[in-house]
């Protein structure tokens, strides 16, 4: 059976069979989440947050994953190199902390070009 991810902010969606990781149905979309391990649960470099209807929709988490993310499992948080598709899921992919950090800046300059023009 096929289910639907969906991956935001992007917004793009794939159609994966049942138990395929968020991990391998991020790359068929094309969407980028960093990892070094090659999805072993070794670098946690691969976070996701899913609200409560998709956690649902997703194989729960072993005593390994809960172990490496301690409490961040409670808030949504999951491993996407251990997470399995059982159902149609929305999950939200963490901004780059450097992108994040780039974009800040950028929005902040145009912000000061805005008060500029006003005078």
């Amino acid at each position: 059976m096929n289910h639907k991810v969906t991956f935001q902010p992007s917004g793009k969606s794939v159609l994966v069979r049942e138990g395929i990781s968020l991990l391998h149905a991020a790359r068929e979309a094309g969407v980028y989440i960093p990892t070094r391990c090659g999805g072993k649960m070794g670098c946690l470099m691969c976070k996701v947050q899913v609200d409560g209807t998709s956690a649902a929709k997703l194989s729960p988490p072993a005593e390994a994953e809960k172990r490496k993310l301690g409490s961040l499992v409670r808030g949504g948080t999951r491993l996407s190199c251990q997470a399995r598709v059982r159902g149609a899921v929305t999950v939200t992919v963490p901004e780059d902390k450097l992108k994040a950090a780039v974009r800040k800046q950028l929005e902040a300059a145009r912000k000061r070009d805005r008060e500029d023009d006003l005078w």
